[in-house]
């Protein structure tokens, strides 16, 4: 070999480096991007509150945006929106609400949970503003004591979110 052909091989090689490099690098982007979650869950355990407070707090927020939720669940501690009730509950003023009450502290606990909902929703990359509650379940959760054989109030919740684009799927498939 001479000596100009010397140079020649060490550029070819230096490129053919460069080109595995920009290879290797597009293909760990690819494989640093995360499956997006279509689903995000979030669990109240052992709240001071009462489940039949949970249950309708809970049929109040699905089908509406974290936000919104947020938003609706203040305005029933500042006791300008009513959560419908059902049974021998007095009327509330206000349009399409025949009974309801203002469950302040239930509403101050969901709230936190909410955020805890929205914040896992944030960090497994879905848009908040087509992420809709789709499921809020409350059940018992274990009630202690009090003095006297009472028991303390004692309930978990379940709330479960997706991207609103998904649920509409799967409605219409359900019709079909």
């Amino acid at each position: 070999m001479t000596n100009k052909e010397k140079p020649q091989l060490e550029e070819n090689k230096e490129i053919k480096n460069e080109e595995l490099k920009t290879e290797e690098k597009t293909n760990n982007k690819s494989e640093e991007k995360k499956p997006k979650k279509t689903e995000v869950i979030a669990r109240g355990l052992n709240l001071h509150a009462s489940k039949k407070h949970l249950m309708y707090i809970s049929r109040f927020i699905k089908n509406k945006t974290i936000d919104q939720a947020i938003s609706d669940l203040q305005e029933v501690i500042k006791l300008k929106k009513a959560v419908p009730f059902k049974g021998e509950i007095p009327h509330r003023k206000g349009k399409g609400i025949m009974s309801g009450r203002y469950p302040v502290n239930a509403s101050k606990l969901i709230i936190n949970v909410l955020k805890g909902l929205k914040g896992n929703a944030i960090s497994a990359g879905m848009d908040l503003d087509n992420t809709r509650i789709y499921f809020a379940s409350p059940n018992w959760a274990s009630r202690p004591y009090k003095r006297g054989g009472m028991r303390f109030k004692r309930a978990n919740i379940l709330i479960k979110a997706k991207l609103f684009e998904e649920i509409k799927e799967k409605k219409q498939e359900e019709k079909k």
